[in-house]
């Protein structure tokens, strides 16, 4: 196995997630439409010398929004600045954020569906005009003053763009764009790349075994070869499908990639309610979990692999969960 190199091993033991980012968008693998509308964007903005327009990506945690954020702005150049939605609890938190902001920078807001309305008011002329208007004082004495805003552009992340206000998203005039699942061949080259930045080798039956289980998400699938690589240091191993499989079973992750949770909610449908349907408060009361773990957490995947449907009277087992429990 090749050792790692020693200035990786340090940086990984403090942000090995970072690590494993990609450098530039030639090493950023999938979403292809969204990078060839931002290669558009991008140039067009270097050439008029003027920062894009605000940009919004949106879609299932785990799928490359931070990452894309760290590409822009290393593609324009550009400092990037870190926040989030739940960080910026008064307008004064945000003021302080634009003010502070230098000409170009790239400020990027994770999880935006969670400001405020309030909030959301004053970002409304920050986005649009590059104003920000500040209250001072209160009551008959107070006074309204506006500061001008250094040129910026603004990245939202959001796996809720519903719970966004319609205002605040026509406002990303540079694009709203969805990020897809990525397929197992997308999933199998992002494991093995980052196999390749921790100074491991993994060939690629074992990349394709964790592209396998990983549910379609690059963040997924990079845990579970850290866990790989855990498991052949520990035993004195080399990474192989043999060593993925073992590691992914001692997490109770199977061959489709369902977990413990998704197991129980499925047995107890299959074997206790005769495949269904079966209402949520019941199916909660039944395996002992709450109702809305179930319907944001432990669905969603087994929808997405038609496992299970929702239907006007409750969950019901498909033909291929009953297969499952078949086998």
């Amino acid at each position: 196995m090749p050792h790692p190199d020693p200035i990786i091993e340090l940086e990984e033991t403090r942000h090995l997630d970072s690590t494993l980012r990609p450098e530039n968008f030639s090493h950023y693998i999938g979403q292809e439409v969204i990078k060839k509308n931002l290669h558009i964007l991008l140039t067009a903005a270097k050439e008029r010398n003027a920062p894009p327009e605000h940009i919004l990506l949106y879609g299932p945690p785990g799928l490359g929004k931070t990452t894309l954020a760290h590409l822009i702005a290393k593609e324009l150049n550009a400092n990037l600045r870190l926040s989030s939605g739940p960080a910026i609890m008064k307008v004064g938190d945000l003021a302080a954020i634009l003010t502070n902001l230098t000409p170009g920078d790239v400020l990027f807001i994770d999880e935006i569906h969670r400001l405020n309305k309030m909030i959301e008011e004053v970002l409304y002329p920050a986005m649009e005009s590059g104003k920000l208007d500040i209250v001072i004082g209160k009551g008959p004495a107070a006074r309204t003053i506006q500061l001008d805003l250094p040129p910026f552009t603004l990245i939202g992340a959001t796996t809720r763009i519903s719970l966004l206000s319609s205002p605040l998203r026509s406002r990303f005039s540079g694009g709203v764009y969805r990020l897809q699942y990525y397929n197992e061949k997308e999933i199998a080259t992002i494991v093995k790349n980052s196999a390749q930045i921790l100074g491991t080798t993994l060939p690629e039956d074992a990349a394709y075994e964790i592209a396998k289980r990983s549910r379609f998400t690059p963040r997924i699938a990079n845990y579970y070869l850290k866990r790989a690589r855990d498991y052949a240091q520990v035993h004195k191993a080399i990474i192989d499908k043999e060593v993925v499989d073992i590691a992914l079973s001692l997490l109770e992750i199977d061959e489709f990639g369902i977990g413990v949770a998704e197991r129980i909610v499925l047995e107890t449908l299959v074997n206790t309610f005769n495949g269904g349907p079966v209402g949520l408060n019941t199916l909660a009361a039944a395996t002992g979990e709450e109702e809305a773990t179930i319907a944001d957490v432990t669905e969603p995947y087994l929808l997405q692999i038609g496992m299970i449907e929702r239907t006007p009277r409750g969950r019901k087992a498909t033909e291929k969960a009953v297969t499952y429990f078949k086998k």
